[in-house]
């Protein structure tokens, strides 16, 4: 990472928290890594088919559902019926309850807003430098996402090539984390210590993120949203 950064007030790690492995629902495996009321939840699951939910309500939250691999076949009692596959998010409306099926690889994550479905296709991407960011949610390298959010939210889906680096600009109140999907890589200061995969970074205050790739690609989502 260069040797200073180029915030003023840069925004550092303030706590790490490993995302276990475990068993839940009908053959799912989990990793919960957020469950904060100022960050709201961000859950990142594995499934091999037929494996899934069984019905259950959502308790007043919306969710946003983004296919890193795979298939997800979502059904409500309010008629929505829908698939997703790689690389496509889908966003569910608050007091439904939901049927889940056919789920390789997904990161979930809260944020207020009406039920949409974007393709990949759909969702705008940008590279550069050894960067690519997909957009799920607002702004990153002067593109916006289409996807809108009740409360202001930034859901950026990152990946570094060896050697690269990058500086997210954040509003400076928001709460904000990242989750590292695979890869290894340094965030905050020069001097950080090179975190691995499964991990959540939770942020502190500041202007931005520099993050660093330094062990292999890294895939890095993360998630800023206003404070309350």
């Amino acid at each position: 990472m260069s040797k200073s950064s180029i915030f003023s007030r840069p925004r550092l790690v303030v706590k790490k928290i490993l995302a276990r492995a475990h068993n839940e629902g009908d053959g799912a495996v989990v990793r919960r890594s957020i469950g904060r009321p100022e960050l709201q939840n961000f859950i990142h699951s594995s499934f091999s088919p037929p494996a899934g939910f069984s019905d259950h309500p959502h308790r007043g939250f919306e969710t946003v559902t983004y296919m890193l691999q795979g298939a997800f076949t979502h059904q409500d009692f309010a008629g929505h019926k829908g698939t997703i596959r790689t690389g496509d998010v889908q966003v569910m409306m608050n007091d439904s309850r939901k049927r889940y099926s056919s789920i390789r690889n997904a990161c979930w994550t809260r944020i207020e807003q009406r039920y949409q479905e974007l393709l990949h296709e759909n969702i705008p991407k940008v590279e550069k430098d050894g960067v690519s960011v997909t957009i799920l949610a607002g702004e990153s390298m002067g593109i916006k996402s289409k996807v809108f959010t009740r409360t202001p939210t930034m859901y950026l889906d990152f990946t570094l090539k060896l050697g690269s680096e990058h500086h997210q600009p954040m509003p400076e109140p928001w709460n904000s984390f990242v989750y590292i999907v695979e890869g290894e890589g340094a965030f905050g200061s020069p001097d950080s210590t090179s975190m691995p995969a499964h991990h959540c970074l939770v942020l502190g205050p500041g202007e931005g993120l520099s993050v660093e790739q330094i062990f292999k690609a890294i895939e890095v989502c993360s998630d800023w949203r206003a404070a309350d």
